[in-house]
């Protein structure tokens, strides 16, 4: 639908002055639920709370709905992850439940789910490996692939990186199928600071690579979210025949995942929750070989995307289920634990209008009446 004087807003800028804004047309993605062949690629998607329950609740079926959405255009997803508020509202008994339901739904290969240590308050490294284990169990016994994330709980206790070998090996001998492992770096979690036993990168991602080159059969990617593309290039290079990288990378992915002349990254990306029709239209063109359409497609997100996950970038989440909000997936804009709050009015003005230049609001007019109500609630008319 497209906008008329009408749906012009007054938005408020960063000097405080409001600013006149008229949405233009959205863009037409091709949409398929096919995936693509060229990459594999999932979205780390969002919860919908339940805005008449506990802080912590979900709606149900607006949740799954929102992850019928990824899977119509032929992205898979990635389940109780960061994105989903894991560790920030969303805890094991609810991430739990929503492992069991999306995987009732998923089509086959396309759901990955977060494992974690976050059921329990580990004291030994003993106990770090025994928490992994039992989450381990739990999301392949739903059919759903593992994604070993980052653990709180051992980057407090571990001492040096030969208890995250002992754990990872441990742990990864006992799954089914290879699973991907995770890393986040502390501009999404502080709490992970100095993972993998060290603060310095260089030695983390040895240490990383050491732990997949020992158990290579059962590491199906490495997904890392560090924002630092080099750095992501250079673990990508090293990483054995048959690992993925997988990007975590919400400002680089487009020439992540494009790549070059010795590999490309592949995709878990909590942005793709955000721009899933732009996503997966640029996934299908590079399918085709055309650099051109998926640069074409791919280059107006990106600057949304920066917005999204600016400093403090464990924050992202709120822009995420914002334009959820405004793109007409949820009919609220309330987050578990009261996230909504986390950004300022003038940073979801921002989201707004780059997600229109982006073309990514579907109905405009939808759009600046949530609009409308959000800037109400700010005190601006």
């Amino acid at each position: 639908m497209t906008a008329t004087a009408a749906d012009t807003l007054r938005l408020p800028r960063g000097d405080r002055s409001l600013e006149a804004y008229t949405p233009g047309e959205p863009r037409a993605f091709p949409a398929s639920a096919r995936p693509a062949s060229s990459r594999v690629a999932f979205a780390a998607a969002h919860v919908v709370a339940d805005p008449l329950g506990e802080p912590g609740a979900l709606g149900w079926e607006t949740t799954l709905a929102f992850r019928r959405h990824l899977w119509a255009h032929g992205l898979a997803v990635a389940e109780a992850m960061d994105t989903a508020q894991r560790g920030m509202g969303l805890d094991w008994a609810t991430a739990r439940e929503l492992i069991r339901r999306a995987a009732a739904e998923a089509p086959p290969g396309r759901l990955a789910a977060g494992a974690s240590t976050d059921h329990t308050q580990p004291r030994r490294v003993a106990d770090v490996r025994a928490a992994y284990e039992e989450q381990c169990e739990f999301v392949e016994g739903t059919g759903a692939q593992a994604i070993v994330m980052a653990s709180r709980a051992l980057a407090a206790i571990a001492r040096a990186p030969d208890d995250y070998r002992e754990v990872y090996g441990v742990v990864l001998d006992g799954l089914e199928r290879p699973a991907i492992l995770h890393w986040l770096g502390d501009m999404f979690d502080p709490a992970l600071r100095g993972y993998w036993g060290a603060e310095d990168l260089d030695e983390a991602s040895d240490v990383l690579v050491e732990i997949v080159e020992a158990n290579v059969d059962k590491v199906d990617g490495v997904k890392v979210s560090l924002l630092d593309a080099e750095r992501e290039v250079a673990l990508r290079r090293r990483l054995p025949d048959g690992v993925r990288l997988y990007t975590g990378d919400d400002f680089n992915y487009p020439e992540l995942i494009l790549g070059d002349e010795h590999g490309h990254s592949d995709a878990l990306l909590g942005v793709f929750d955000a721009i899933a029709p732009a996503a997966a239209a640029a996934l299908l063109a590079l399918d085709e070989g055309d650099r051109a359409e998926y640069e074409r497609i791919l280059e107006p997100t990106v600057p949304l995307a920066r917005k999204l996950f600016e400093a403090p970038t464990f924050n992202y989440k709120t822009g995420i289920v914002f334009l959820a909000f405004l793109n007409g997936h949820q009919g609220h804009f309330r987050m578990v634990g009261g996230l909504e709050s986390a950004r300022s009015i003038v940073h979801l003005a921002d989201v707004f209008v780059l997600a229109d230049r982006a073309g990514l609001l579907r109905d405009p007019t939808l759009a600046v009446a949530r609009m409308r109500h959000v800037l109400a609630l700010a005190g601006i008319a």
